[in-house]
């Protein structure tokens, strides 16, 4: 049940995440309506409000971002997904590269023990690292704020990436058209119902993967075409930005500080470091570098996966990327830690 409290912090959260979204597009910042929210309700969370998102809207918004990745899957891409097999084992190489490299430097430069430098350090999977740091030794309020540091950073700075190489596809990679309404809403009554099958099966991110797979079965087959409205995209996007900014609500300044600079730093090593195996991945399979770029970021999925739709970066081929990424976390993690996954503090 939704309380009147929440409801007020939601739409003051909303006011804010829109007005952010406001500025950054006045602004010319590329996607302004996830960058500006995103900064805004930060800032307005660390300034000491009270900023959330229903459970409900943010539930709905992943299976609006999986619909429109989906609307993406034509005949065409099967064609270039000739080529993924590569970067498919690139992304899994990837992932062990990020998770060691980011712990070795929490552990030497800011003397983290090693199952919290691992689990802050591990690219992605936030909801389920929390639920680990939970059940092990480790400090839950480092891991909770160097993660959320990587996810509001890469928000941030990729999109800036992008735009300043100029990397962003020119043309739209989806239909110019968009979808019948009573499509729309069969499509996406569709989805909500594979999510929910999807969250019953444990799925990773499985309301947006309900939403990618009830959208691409139709249109790979050609026998529904077009895009999610942007009159949907857009309000979708200013939430998802709402939602990565709350994520420092409640935080008090001189807890983040130490957390914050532990989290920038581990930011910058771990997108050098996949910034250079997307580029490899790029010119051996002739994925454009945009696309590679947002598919080897360990971002937040949905984050991803939104950001890749604005930019026009191939939103099937980041997407299946990501996926693959939090799938393969799932497994190694337990692995990485051990016997220390079963030892609670």
């Amino acid at each position: 049940m939704m309380s009147r409290p929440d409801i007020r912090a939601f739409v003051l959260t909303l006011l804010i995440g829109g007005g952010g979204a406001l500025v950054a597009y006045a602004l010319a910042f590329p996607a302004p309506f996830l960058i500006g929210p995103a900064l805004a309700v930060t800032i307005g969370g660390l300034c000491g409000l009270k900023l959330t998102v229903l459970q409900q809207v943010r539930n709905v918004c992943f299976v609006i971002i999986g619909v429109s990745m989906g609307t993406g899957l034509t005949p065409e891409v099967i064609v270039a997904a000739k080529t993924w097999p590569l970067s498919f084992v690139m992304v899994l190489v990837a992932v062990v590269i990020l998770l060691h490299s980011g712990a070795w430097v929490l552990q030497r430069l800011f003397g983290y023990d090693r199952v919290t430098a691992l689990l802050a350090a591990s690219p992605g999977h936030l909801s389920y690292i929390m639920s680990l740091a939970a059940e092990t030794r480790s400090d839950m309020l480092v891991v909770g704020i160097v993660q959320s540091v990587r996810v509001l950073a890469l928000t941030l700075t990729v999109p800036l990436i992008v735009e300043f190489l100029d990397l962003a596809g020119a043309a739209p990679a989806l239909p110019a058209e968009t979808m019948n309404l009573l499509v729309l809403a069969v499509t996406l009554a569709a989805a909500v119902a594979l999510g929910l099958l999807f969250l019953r099966w444990h799925f990773p991110a499985a309301l947006l993967l309900g939403g990618v797979v009830a959208t691409a079965a139709t249109h790979v087959t050609g026998l529904v075409s077009g895009a999610v409205p942007d009159w949907i995209l857009t309000p979708t996007y200013v939430v998802l930005g709402c939602v990565i900014g709350t994520r420092f609500s409640g935080v008090s300044i001189t807890a983040l500080r130490s957390a914050f600079v532990a989290g920038m730093v581990l930011t910058v090593v771990v997108t050098a470091l996949a910034a250079s195996m997307a580029a490899c991945v790029s010119y051996l399979t002739g994925v454009p570098l945009d696309a590679a770029l947002i598919a080897f970021s360990p971002g937040g999925l949905e984050t991803m996966a939104a950001m890749a739709v604005m930019l026009n970066a191939h939103p099937t081929y980041v997407g299946a990327h990501h996926v693959l990424r939090l799938m393969f976390l799932s497994a190694l993690m337990p692995l990485v830690l051990g016997k220390d996954a079963r030892q609670k503090p």
